[in-house]
């Protein structure tokens, strides 16, 4: 009995420690979760009873140099649900995929995912969100946001550039300006219960989102579009693979215009444009084949792309001759059609050679082995320099992604054949770009312009945020040597291989370049052109690239007379007005005249009244003998040999 009195103590005193023991670790416990882990577990609760939707920023806009927008945004919505909140899913389920076009598979793994919140599509046009709102379904959530949109579709696209489905920037300006185009998104946190239920009548937390800063930059959409049209046309006539053309102030590096047809659809950036599909079944391509394709189609050539440049290239390498004074304008030559150099017979554009010629005349000319000559006289150290001083060794510094280097020989390696072959633009890669800064350089006054687009940005109340300054290298070429190559390069045009480049009016200043490309045996060509105008003081420059024009591909045949059609209408457009000489009046029959009444006149009274005037054509429309209208207006103030239209009755 006292035994058992014993045992039943014993096991009572064991059960009491063990409480003991188990209540004092909870209390320890306890405390290390409400004192050391409460921040911990406070943020806990908090996160699990707060849902967060951000609110999308708009993007800034892009302005042309005319305040004109060309990149804007267009109100979308994003489609989310909440698992929690869906009372009904297959109506969700229905009308999601009916709306947004989604197959029902996908709309049902992404509502019935157990998850705070899902998204279902983003980047919804407005009047499709809005009948999604109007169905009022539990837990489906219709969030404002933007897509970007492009007002003038392919109009510059390379240069522009898109974003992607986050309204990030991925090409062009869009990604160059990034930091101060994309906004700061705002949010709604929406209180919950531990279920994710919303709870009804709590009050929410709205941070507003900030808008995205303007960008204000050098293109003009006038501009742009004259060039577009003249590239795209001259690619069609000459079926030519691609065709580059860029126009800038030379006196400041402004870019007025950048040109790369086919261009592609802004709004619609990942359907390959017709030339890049051609004979491909797009639905037979691989993701990497197709991402190929893409990244080909977004391309900007015009940056990214070196080519040999040919006889427009004798710009710098004359430059160099006349810096150092090895060559005088009345030196003479001898062009027999090729020059011997080393173990090579190096040829000149003209078979049976130029004969007997100045400088000048070897210029206007373009003659090969007149600047195989010069270039010999210079030498390799001295080419180089002038080079380095016309910013060929480096990038250009254009605010765009992707820009390319030169390819250049090291100098040591430079023999005899590949400093004559430089001379004349062959045996070494630039971009048009590069070309483009080094001649307005030449035609300036001898200093370097950074070329760009970006002029300022604004914030959202227009004020200024930035105005960009781009400070290039001055006096690399004399002014001296700048007013002699700006005369030459007239005459190029105006009595040699560009004179298909030629204004009446306009004095017009280029070079011609026709390049083989490689292999040589290719027989693959690409035509192109260097102008600026007026002459005597530039204020616009372009070089235009035809990639293997079919047929004829001579630069001064094809290429000069596209850049001239694009000045006769950039010239006047930047208030650059037409002023002729006699010489011009008398050959090409200019100036203006009052245009004469000519109507009730019968038809044999005409040749009367037409007999002192000057016209081009005259046409006449109907069957009658009677002037009944007549294009142009009487009373017009019309060009002499400007076309006449008369109808009859």
């Amino acid at each position: 009995m006292a035994r058992n009195k014993t045992f039943n103590r014993r096991n009572v005193f064991i059960i009491v420690s063990v409480i003991l023991i188990t209540a004092v670790g909870l209390t320890v416990r306890l405390g290390y979760l409400m004192i050391a882990k409460s921040a911990e577990y406070a943020q806990r609760a908090e996160d699990l009873h707060e849902r967060e939707r951000s609110i999308k920023a708009e993007r800034g806009i892009i302005y042309d140099k005319n305040g004109i927008a060309i990149a804007t945004n267009k109100p979308v919505s994003t489609i989310s649900v909440i698992h929690s909140q869906i009372t009904d899913p297959e109506r969700v389920i229905q009308v999601l995929s009916d709306m947004l076009g989604l197959s029902e598979d996908k709309v049902r793994k992404r509502v019935e995912k157990n998850s705070s919140i899902e998204r279902i599509k983003s980047n919804v046009d407005k009047e499709i969100a809005d009948a999604i709102r109007n169905y009022d379904l539990n837990g489906v959530m219709v969030d404002e946001d933007y897509k970007r949109y492009y007002p003038y579709g392919s109009l510059a696209s390379k240069v522009i550039g898109f974003t992607g489905s986050d309204n990030q920037g991925i090409i062009g300006l869009e990604v160059e300006y990034e930091k101060y185009l994309k906004g700061t998104d705002g949010t709604i946190l929406t209180l919950t219960t531990a279920y994710g239920a919303e709870i009804e009548n709590a009050a929410e937390d709205r941070i507003e989102p900030r808008a995205g800063n303007d960008l204000y930059i050098s293109l003009d959409v006038n501009i742009q579009k004259y060039a577009q049209q003249a590239a795209l046309k001259v690619m069609e006539a000459k079926n030519a693979n691609n065709v580059k053309l860029i126009l800038m102030n030379p006196q400041n590096g402004e870019i007025y215009a950048m040109v790369n047809v086919p261009e592609f659809d802004l709004n619609d950036p990942y359907t390959l444009t017709e030339n890049m599909r051609k004979d491909i079944e797009p639905s037979s391509l691989t993701s990497e084949q197709t991402n190929d394709l893409l990244n080909n189609m977004w391309r900007n050539a015009c940056i990214s792309d070196t080519y040999e440049p040919g006889s427009a290239f004798k710009i710098v390498t004359a430059t160099a001759a006349l810096e150092e004074k090895v060559v005088k304008l009345t030196d003479n030559f001898y062009c027999p059609g090729y020059k011997i150099v080393e173990d090579r017979r190096i040829r000149c554009h003209k078979i049976g050679g130029h004969g007997s010629e100045t400088f000048v005349e070897g210029i206007k000319n373009s003659c090969n082995p007149v600047f195989m000559e010069i270039g010999a006289r210079v030498g390799i150290t001295n080419m180089y320099k002038y080079f380095s001083k016309l910013g060929l060794f480096n990038k250009t510094g254009v605010d765009l992604p992707g820009e390319a280097k030169s390819i250049m020989h090291k100098p040591e390696n430079v023999g005899a054949v590949e400093l004559a072959t430089i001379s004349f633009g062959q045996s070494f890669q630039i971009t048009p770009l590069q070309l483009l800064v080094a001649a307005s350089a030449v035609v300036n006054g001898g200093n370097i312009v950074i070329p760009h687009f970006g002029l300022q940005v604004k914030n959202p109340e227009g004020n200024i945020v930035k105005t960009f300054q781009y400070d290039g290298a001055k006096g690399v070429v004399t002014k001296e040597t700048s007013d002699t190559m700006k005369e030459l390069l007239e005459a190029v045009v105006s009595e040699g291989t560009g004179r298909r480049a030629y204004l009446p009016g306009f004095r017009i200043g280029g070079k011609t370049a026709t390049s083989e490309k490689l292999p040589r045996s290719s027989n693959k060509y690409i035509s192109s052109f260097v102008g600026f105008a007026p002459a005597d003081n530039p204020q616009v420059i372009a070089v235009l690239l035809i990639d293997e024009p079919v047929g004829i591909y001579y630069g001064g045949t094809i290429a000069a007379p596209v850049v001239a059609e694009v000045f006769d209408n950039v010239m006047p457009y930047l208030g650059i007005e037409p002023h002729y000489n006699e010489a011009e009046i008398k050959k090409y029959n200019v100036g203006t005249i009052k245009m004469p009444d000519l109507v009730g006149l019968k038809k044999e009274e005409l040749k009367a009244a037409l007999k002192d005037m000057d016209y081009g054509d005259i046409y006449y429309l109907g069957e009658g003998d009677t002037v009944m209208e007549q294009f142009p207006l009487p009373g017009e103030m019309i060009n002499l040999n400007s076309d006449l239209i008369l109808y009859l009755e």
